[in-house]
């Protein structure tokens, strides 16, 4: 028998949602420091952040803070306030860690196909966790939810497609083998995304 003040069992309690969105902001920060320890790039804003952040050399954490701001409008208007207060606290979360983690976990250099893949995987994870509690990290990963829940398209294919763009950015810049390797983790974080999420195999909700 459940207590009265006991949420539904099929929702995210406050608590849960709380954790969720730090350890999916933790995960991709993570992989954003193994990329930069490789000198790496990857997909969506977060891709293209790191694309201007290693030219420029502005600050990560801004550069991806600031680029996922216009995305909040179709936020609200196509998925609601819940949804966008959440992935702004994502995204602030991770910029924030991005830029603290090297100072706490000092990285050395890592080989290309080493970094791509571990890259891959914690980001696919970390953005895996925060759509399942009713979040994203912003920018293409609302378009990406949003085309999905209309049916248009998996959101997987949509972070592709954008990817694709990104990476032709990329080799204007950088050597080939440098951007070979990032599509690889790109393509293993997509990968992971593809597969794993899906409405009708999770049932808890936010």
């Amino acid at each position: 028998m459940q207590f009265l003040s006991s949420p539904p069992p099929e929702r995210h309690t406050p608590l849960e949602d709380a954790q969720g969105l730090v350890v999916g902001a933790l995960l991709v920060a993570l992989a954003v420091n193994v990329l930069r320890a490789a000198d790496l790039v990857t997909g969506q804003i977060a891709g293209l952040a790191l694309v201007l952040s290693y030219p420029t050399g502005w600050s990560f954490g801004a550069v991806f803070f600031l680029l996922n701001l216009p995305f909040y409008v179709l936020a609200v208007r196509a998925l609601g306030w819940r949804f966008t207060v959440k992935t702004f606290v994502a995204v602030a979360l991770m910029s924030a860690l991005a830029e603290a983690l090297p100072l706490a976990v000092p990285l050395g250099p890592v080989p290309g196909p080493v970094a791509a893949v571990l890259a891959g995987v914690l980001a696919g994870s970390g953005l895996l966790t925060l759509f399942r509690h009713g979040a994203t990290l912003g920018g293409v990963g609302i378009v990406a939810l949003w085309l999905q829940d209309r049916g248009t398209m998996k959101a997987g294919y949509v972070q592709l497609l954008f990817d694709l763009g990104v990476f032709a950015l990329a080799l204007a810049l950088f050597p080939w083998p440098v951007v070979l390797w990032s599509l690889a983790g790109a393509v293993v974080l997509n990968l992971i995304i593809t597969v794993n999420h899906r409405r009708d195999r999770y049932i808890a909700r936010s």
